[in-house]
């Protein structure tokens, strides 16, 4: 075992952001089965409707349309495709596989993007009821990011570590 306090049981800056988060995509996916849709869940419905809107598409293609990386496209094309939202067919050349939505995820595509654009609205209003609206804060973050990587803090951080003195 390791001596000394645990930092993971020290307060947290980020978790509870993580945690609000996480709650709200909880309460999306309590929309969805309240309204039969088993299976759907929040991480499936921005890849759903690009397939919907600009057809089928590489994991490679859609992870770049999304920005998002190949392997957690791919993990989420896996995950739709045993809930039977998507399936994959040959693409333009024997090397690729195209994804592709299956009728169910086509039938559900008017709700998907319904809850989309509700979502959007409920954010928006969130933010005009905060003294700090969300999206400035994470504009801030950013432009903090751009003069100093996040990377290039930790480091810092883990040099000025004296455990990382020893």
């Amino acid at each position: 075992m390791i001596d000394g306090p645990d930092p993971t049981e020290e307060e947290s800056v980020w978790q509870p952001l993580r945690r609000l988060l996480a709650d709200m995509d909880d309460e999306i996916g309590r929309l969805y089965r309240q309204r039969g849709l088993d299976g759907i869940r929040p991480r499936f419905v921005m890849p759903l409707i690009r397939l919907g809107h600009r057809g089928a598409m590489t994991i490679r293609e859609l992870a770049g349309a999304l920005d998002v990386t190949h392997s957690a496209m791919s993990q989420t094309v896996s995950a739709m495709r045993r809930e039977g939202l998507v399936r994959s067919v040959a693409g333009t050349d024997a090397r690729t596989r195209q994804v592709t939505l299956t009728k169910r995820a086509h039938a559900l595509l008017p709700l998907l993007e319904a809850e989309w654009r509700a979502t959007e609205q409920a954010v928006r209003e969130l933010e005009g009821e905060l003294p700090h609206p969300l999206s400035e804060v994470v504009r801030d973050l950013e432009e903090a990011l751009a003069r100093r990587s996040f990377h290039d803090r930790i480091a810092h951080h883990l040099r000025r570590s004296p455990e990382q003195s020893s």
